[in-house]
């Protein structure tokens, strides 16, 4: 195994996932990988931050943990990796550029090593499925986030690899966060464990998690009805 046959590897994979002849895929993956997309998701999440926790310090802990995620996990991709790695994105790659299926000729900064988006999503998933402890909003985030990961691939604009290194950081930067997290909670609040069948151990209400699985839902009908009505 060598460093090329690695390279060989990452592009034959980013062929099986790049790009179709579909209008339908391309405006699902364009209005998917969009962040504007999601605030919906974004609001929910902060919805039941502060319906279940108790004052606003600690809702200010949640809330601060989750931009240190992404001040994390996007800071490390954009402002050094990136740069510094200097790897074209496949979108900008000189030697396979035109062979890429591009999408509204989306085809974003010349560098890409490591995804952002796949660090981003991967840490806030990760942290919430640590801090909530729910199976239905794990399954949930980790699945939103995977999907992001198909899309920069779909539209070209990251390797394999990109993705792969991604979700390794960003895993590290969620869990390493919660980490810190539960730290200063503890110091700051008693430990509890909830023993109810309407809260999961950590004391977030079931209910109000169908709250957040039900923006995502709504948000997966809008890119579908949009990206039907795109390719009529």
């Amino acid at each position: 195994m060598n460093i090329e046959w690695l390279l060989e590897l990452d592009r034959q994979i980013l062929a099986f996932f790049n790009g179709s002849d579909s209008l339908f895929l391309d405006s699902v993956a364009m209005t998917f990988t969009s962040g504007l997309t999601w605030i919906p998701l974004y609001l929910a999440l902060f919805y039941i931050v502060i319906k279940n926790n108790e004052n606003m310090m600690q809702i200010f802990l949640v809330v601060m943990s989750c931009l240190l995620c992404l001040l994390l996990a996007d800071g490390l991709a954009d402002f050094i990796s990136k740069p510094y790695v200097a790897r074209w994105r496949p979108t900008n790659d000189p030697a396979i550029k035109y062979t890429i299926d591009v999408v509204n000729n989306y085809r974003e900064t010349p560098y890409g090593f490591f995804s952002g988006h796949a660090a981003n999503t991967f840490s806030i998933a990760l942290f919430f499925v640590l801090l909530v402890k729910s199976r239905l909003l794990s399954a949930v985030l980790i699945a939103w986030s995977l999907l992001n990961c198909w899309t920069r691939m779909y539209l070209g604009v990251h390797y394999p690899g990109d993705i792969l290194v991604g979700l390794i950081w960003g895993a590290l930067v969620g869990s390493g966060v919660y980490f810190l997290y539960r730290k200063v909670y503890y110091r700051l609040n008693p430990k509890l464990n909830y023993i109810s069948s309407q809260y999961t151990s950590t004391g977030y209400r079931h209910g109000d998690i169908d709250i957040v699985v039900t923006a995502v839902a709504c948000v997966c009908c809008y890119i579908l009805i949009r990206a039907a009505i795109t390719a009529i």
